[in-house]
C-alpha cells in the first residue's frame, strides 16, 4: 500500500521501534462479512457512508500491520447478543496462537455464564477484553456482570469500551455507566474507544479522575470524524500517559497514516507521541 512509507516515516522520526496499536479488529470471517455489510449498507447504526479500506484477507492484513511496523495488536471481539461470545473468544485464542505479534483477546456479554467464562480466560492469561454498548445494547453496569468486574478489578486486566455515543447514539451509550460502573469498581483498568466521542469532556474526565482508566485515540483526530475540542487538547498533555493509539483498522475510511498525522498535528509535542504511540501500549500491556 502507499501508504506504508508514511506510516514508518513517523515512527522513525521518533526514534520509536513501531507502533503499539490498541484497537485493531480480527474476526472470524463470518462475522467480518457481516460487519462489513452494516458498514458497507451505511444503516442507522452507522449513520453515513463509510466506505472501508482495508478489506484484504486476514493473512494479507496481518502482513501488512507488519510492513507499517504495528509490533503490537488486539484483535477485539465483541459480542452482540447472548450466546456468541465463547465462539469469539475461542477463535480469537486462535488466532493469538498463530500471529505473534497479536494481542489475546476477549469479548464477554451480560449473560449468567459470563463470570465463569470470564474468570477462566483470566486465570489463563487472556491480555485484553472488548465490550461495544451500542452494538450489544447493555449498560456497563449490568447486574448480570457484577462478578465479572469484580474479577476484573483484581486482575487488571484492561478492558476496550465502546461506550461514546458514536456514531450513532442509542439508549446504552454515554458516559453515565460508565460512571455508575466506576463508582462501585475504580480500579478497573478501562481503555475507552474513539476516547468516549462525541461525550469527550465526559470521558475526560473520567480519565482524570480515576488513574486507571485510558483514552484510545481511534479515528477521533482525522478529517473524518467532529473536530476534538479545542478545549480539551491542552488536558492530554498531563493524561500523557494514559492515551494510547488505536486506529481501528481494517474498517477506516482513509490511509492508516492520517490518524498519525492527526495525532502530530495537535502539537503536543515528541515525547507525548511516544508516550501515545508506543511506550503506553507496551506498559499498559507489560
Amino acid at each position: 500500500m502507499t501508504d506504508v512509507p508514511a506510516v514508518r516515516s513517523f515512527w522513525e522520526g521518533l526514534g520509536l521501534p513501531g507502533l503499539f496499536d490498541v484497537h485493531v479488529h480480527f474476526l472470524p470471517p463470518n462475522i467480518q462479512r457481516a460487519v462489513y455489510a452494516v458498514f458497507d449498507a451505511a444503516g442507522p447504526k452507522i449513520g453515513r457512508d463509510w466506505p472501508i479500506r482495508y478489506r484484504q484477507s486476514h493473512a494479507e492484513r496481518v502482513e501488512l500491520l507488519r510492513e507499517f511496523g504495528v509490533r503490537r495488536f488486539p484483535t477485539l471481539p465483541y459480542a452482540h447478543k447472548p450466546g456468541v461470545a465463547s465462539y469469539l473468544n475461542g477463535w480469537a485464542r486462535d488466532f493469538s496462537r498463530d500471529v505473534p505479534e497479536s494481542l489475546w483477546s476477549a469479548t464477554f456479554y451480560p449473560e449468567p455464564e459470563a463470570a465463569s467464562y470470564v474468570g477462566d480466560l483470566v486465570a489463563d492469561g487472556v491480555d485484553v477484553f472488548k465490550v461495544h454498548l451500542q452494538v450489544g445494547e447493555f449498560h456497563l453496569d449490568d447486574p448480570l456482570l457484577d462478578e465479572v468486574w469484580g474479577t476484573l478489578e483484581d486482575s487488571g486486566t484492561p478492558i476496550v469500551v465502546h461506550a461514546g455515543s458514536g456514531p450513532v447514539a442509542n439508549d446504552f451509550t454515554g458516559p453515565a455507566s460508565t460512571a455508575r460502573l466506576l463508582g462501585r469498581f475504580p480500579r478497573l483498568t478501562l481503555v475507552m474507544a474513539h476516547m468516549g466521542a462525541p461525550e469527550c469532556a465526559e470521558f475526560l474526565a473520567l480519565a482524570e479522575t480515576h488513574e486507571r482508566v485510558h483514552l484510545d485515540t481511534t479515528m477521533v483526530f482525522t478529517d473524518f470524524f467532529p473536530p476534538y475540542p479545542a478545549e480539551l487538547v491542552p488536558r492530554l498533555l498531563d493524561l500523557q500517559d494514559r492515551v494510547l493509539l488505536g486506529s481501528d483498522f481494517p474498517t477506516i475510511p482513509y490511509p492508516y497514516a492520517h490518524q498519525l498525522e492527526g495525532l502530530a498535528r495537535l502539537d503536543l509535542g515528541d515525547d507525548w507521541l511516544r508516550a501515545v504511540c508506543w511506550e503506553n501500549g507496551t506498559r499498559l500491556f507489560a
